[in-house]
């Protein structure tokens, strides 16, 4: 099973292995393939292992002293059966070999056929004659006229190359993507992209469980061409790259497409190898494509990964051009997440744009009907009148009714809601011109940054704007803002100030605290304290915050006193 999953055979067999030669009396001519020179101007030799020369009348001219020109020739090859030869039928099978004319008359005529071919093989393949079929039979091989004698010719590669490599990799590394000694080729890609590739069956058996039952299983092909429109070209050399000399040749534009044929072939290394190379790639703005991809090649752990860095960047994956085009089961995976960080209604708004785009790639009219029935469900369109009425009424009015969609926060914002404060007295008067109140602070684990406590007005009840923001300090990256203001009462209490969205603080990182306000001189802090532990009552479990002074465009707060005396947080 694993082999007629792995491969479709194509039936056509490009030699015919001579058949005439063992007796075959059926008159079929053997068809000759001509290759041109190969990498590194080495001869390449043809489909078959043999090639077919012919002696017309009249070819024996000058051919007396050819025959011992080729008996001195270095390098003689072996036939199919592995022994050597030498001499006028070098390089020829036994059978054919033993057929060979034998009076003197007719040894001439086929050593200077053979003087003829000989010469072409050791220069330029330039002189060779255009791919033919030349008729031969049994008879004319075993013939005792001179006249008529056929003779089949191994071709050489370069020779003595394999001295100049060192090592075991550099030889079958010099073998990658080369006609010398290769016994199958490969038809790679479709329509006009497609490519021949020369291979090795040795080298690809060993490499893969999948060639290996290819070519010595029970069901092994014994074509020399093989069809592969499914794999693009580009992966399929990448894959015989890595099997030939274990070097790693992948790319952006590569690896989804070689992490495919590396599965298709069963050599884990180096769908490994492409996995790694996903990891390091990993962004918020290809997050969503990349877990497509992972879950079509079912790698769970660079899903996980992926889902992980939606989580963390859950606005900015949302935004990414790729994220409209991910399928329906890839939607619905992410939108069952409980640790999106990110408000509901940019994720409803997210999925609206998604049901667009399905829409159109469905060929349907974007209307709220069809965006509805492509998404599976307040001026949308995609709810219904009586779910609109229930939403509202829910987020009215107490006691609330009942709805028919889950109404429990994601786990970033479920449960307690956590604050520390960080001075220990309050005092009066803190001015404010335009410059921004900063401080910085580290946390020991992961938190949910979801807004400020700040002072407000010692003149009464007051309004303020104002603007908040956390920053990553060291690459001065602004991770969540808010333009808002708020109402006071006049008291020294704090009052709420909320981002938009939750902020992800990491563990031992430096951020910034900010907050720029506009109205009348406020409240400040005093005996401030570097650092402050909250301490869950449930699980025990302590969150560390430690402050520090914020150099630079600052009002004036520090550690010891100013503004923003407390951090909302959830874990």
């Amino acid at each position: 099973m694993l082999l007629l999953c792995a491969v479709c055979f194509p039936h056509d067999i490009a030699f015919e292995n001579f058949k005439m030669a063992a007796g075959d009396n059926s008159g079929r001519a053997p068809c000759l393939n001509f290759s041109s020179p190969g990498p590194l101007g080495n001869s390449q030799p043809s489909n078959s292992p043999y090639t077919l020369a012919t002696n017309n009348a009249g070819a024996s001219a000058g051919a007396a002293g050819s025959s011992q020109s080729l008996a001195r020739r270095s390098n003689p090859q072996s036939g199919p059966s592995g022994s050597e030869s030498t001499g006028v039928a070098s390089g020829l099978p036994p059978n054919i070999r033993n057929s060979l004319p034998h009076a003197a008359g007719q040894g001439s005529a086929v050593g200077g056929s053979m003087a003829s071919v000989a010469s072409n093989m050791l220069g330029s393949t330039s002189n060779f004659p255009p791919t033919a079929a030349v008729p031969a039979t049994h008879s004319s091989l075993s013939s005792a006229a001179p006249a008529a004698a056929a003779v089949l010719v191994y071709r050489e590669p370069v020779y003595n190359w394999q001295a100049t490599k060192s090592t075991v990799k550099e030889r079958f590394a010099f073998l990658f993507n080369n006609e010398v000694l290769s016994d199958v080729h490969f038809l790679v890609g479709k329509g006009l992209g497609v490519q021949r590739i020369p291979a090795h069956r040795f080298v690809l058996a060993v490499g893969s469980a999948v060639f290996d039952a290819m070519f010595n299983g029970g069901m092994a092909t014994t074509s020399t061409e093989i069809e592969l429109p499914d794999v693009e070209p580009a992966a399929f050399l990448a894959l015989l790259k890595f099997l030939y000399s274990d070097e790693v040749q992948i790319g952006p534009e590569t690896v989804m497409t070689t992490l495919y044929t590396a599965k298709k072939y069963a050599v884990p290394a180096l769908e490994a190898h492409c996995v790694e190379f996903l990891k390091k790639n990993l962004r918020a703005d290809n997050a969503f494509m990349l877990l497509t991809q992972a879950r079509l090649f079912d790698e769970p752990q660079l899903a996980s990964l992926c889902l992980e860095n939606i989580d963390k960047n859950t606005g900015d994956a949302l935004a990414a051009e790729g994220f409209t085009d991910i399928d329906l089961d890839t939607l619905v995976a992410v939108l069952e997440r409980d640790t999106l960080g990110v408000r509901e209604v940019r994720l409803f708004g997210a999925a609206v744009r998604w049901a667009e785009a399905e829409a159109h790639r469905q060929q349907l009219q974007p209307t709220p009907e069809n965006k509805r029935r492509v998404l599976g469900p307040a001026q949308s369109g995609i709810l219904t009148d009586r779910e609109v009425v229930s939403l509202f009424l829910h987020f009215t009015v107490n006691p609330k009714p009942r709805v028919e969609f889950i109404d429990r926060p994601r786990c970033c914002l479920r449960g307690k809601e956590c604050s520390i404060t960080r001075f220990g007295q309050v005092e009066s008067r803190w001015g404010y011109s335009g410059t921004s109140d900063r401080i910085r602070f580290s946390v020991n684990r992961r938190i949910f940054v979801v807004g400020f406590g700040l002072y407000g007005s010692i003149h009464g009840p007051t309004d303020y704007q104002v603007n908040i923001q956390i920053i990553h300090t060291d690459s001065n990256t602004v991770l969540g803002q808010n333009d808002t203001g708020f109402s006071c009462d006049g008291s020294s209490n704090t009052f709420r100030v909320m981002f938009k969205e939750p902020v992800e603080i990491l563990p031992n990182v430096n951020y910034t605290a900010c907050a720029t306000l506009k109205g009348p001189d406020s409240h400040y802090g005093t005996k401030g304290m570097r650092k402050v532990t909250h301490e869950s009552s449930g699980s025990g479990t302590k969150t560390c915050f430690t402050f520090c002074y914020a150099a630079g465009n600052n009002n004036g707060t520090s550690v010891e006193d100013g503004q923003i005396p407390e951090v909302i947080f959830y874990t």
